[in-house]
């Protein structure tokens, strides 16, 4: 099962058909489970420790834990594809975190099993969670040897 586990609501529509889209295209392959925690504006402290208390909460240790993080290693979509590939031959259970505006504590940095990056750019929070999916559904596209990517 693919899990993400992310802060604040998707509010545009365009977006949100853009998720169930690639949420309906990702089922072919595995279940996919999405958790929208609330976000909150805060000072930049308290902020992060109520969201990643949050995050904490939810997060379930024997799952393979993948932080989404700006200062982290990237991956080619195929390097991605064949991590996921890897992870699901020992954890069939897969958790991609990712962070309110001000990021996550330590706390949820140093338990998670993996951080990586998309990229060095930052995206909107809404925008990144559309992107995230396509690239799981890239990789189970890569991973069954169906055509998609080029």
């Amino acid at each position: 099962m693919i899990k993400i586990i992310c802060i604040g609501k998707i509010k545009e529509n365009y977006l949100k058909e853009a998720i169930l889209e690639y949420k309906k295209r990702i089922t072919k392959y595995d279940k996919i489970e999405i958790l929208e925690l609330p976000d909150y504006d805060y000072d930049l402290k308290k902020t992060l420790e109520t969201e990643s208390n949050n995050i904490l909460k939810n997060i379930n240790l024997k799952d393979y834990n993948i932080l989404l993080d700006i200062n982290s290693n990237t991956y080619t979509s195929l390097e991605l594809a064949s991590k996921i590939d890897k992870i699901r031959s020992i954890n069939h259970n897969i958790t991609f975190i990712i962070g309110g505006s001000y990021g996550v504590d330590e706390r949820v940095k140093n338990i998670v099993q993996e951080r990586i990056s998309f990229s060095s750019l930052t995206f909107p929070h809404q925008l990144f969670r559309v992107i995230l999916l396509e690239q799981i559904y890239r990789s189970f596209k890569i991973i069954n040897h169906e055509e998609y990517h080029k």
